[in-house]
């Protein structure tokens, strides 16, 4: 049954810093709804290499070099819960990327928290390309802090952003 409501997801996360499995998953969220919200947050818990404007501008950068349609994402910052959040941008889904079964623990927690916050916002998980499944904003600023080529991890305007805290 088709509808004629434009359905909007939020992809949110930290971010620090984008990544090609982050790319992966927008450029597939991007296929499902009709406006993407990319929730660039700061989370508590981590302590972020890049203040959040700069990481809104790289995933901005990232966004005009891979897409046609731009109008139909928007990056914004989350201030506070993620399903107040939502609730605001009338979105209709929460995008999580996976990419692994460790992942899906802390994911399941968190989706089963959201519900009880707010059951009107579904939840949607996209499973990692393969050739991403490894890749974590994490590992790109442990194997870059200790002199390594994380090239093929992260866009050229990212990894100059990186060169730049060097």
């Amino acid at each position: 049954m088709k509808t004629n409501k434009k359905l909007t997801g939020i992809y949110a996360g930290t971010f620090d810093p984008i990544t090609h499995g982050h790319m992966d998953i927008i450029k597939r969220s991007f296929k499902l709804v009709d406006l993407l919200i990319i929730g660039v947050a700061n989370n508590i818990n981590k302590n972020p290499l890049f203040l959040i404007n700069e990481r809104i501008k790289m995933i901005e950068n990232d966004i005009n070099l891979n897409f046609k349609n731009k109008s139909k994402i928007h990056v914004k910052k989350v201030n506070g819960l993620l399903t107040d959040f939502a609730h605001k941008n009338k979105a209709d889904c929460i995008i999580r990327g996976l990419r692994a079964v460790s992942d899906f623990e802390y994911e399941f927690q968190m989706t089963g928290m959201n519900y009880q916050l707010n059951p009107s916002i579904e939840t949607i998980f996209l499973m990692s390309s393969e050739k991403n499944s490894f890749i974590s904003s994490k590992f790109i600023k442990e194997v870059y802090e200790l002199g390594g080529n994380v090239s093929k991890f992260v866009s050229k305007n990212t990894l100059k952003n990186l060169n730049k805290i060097r």
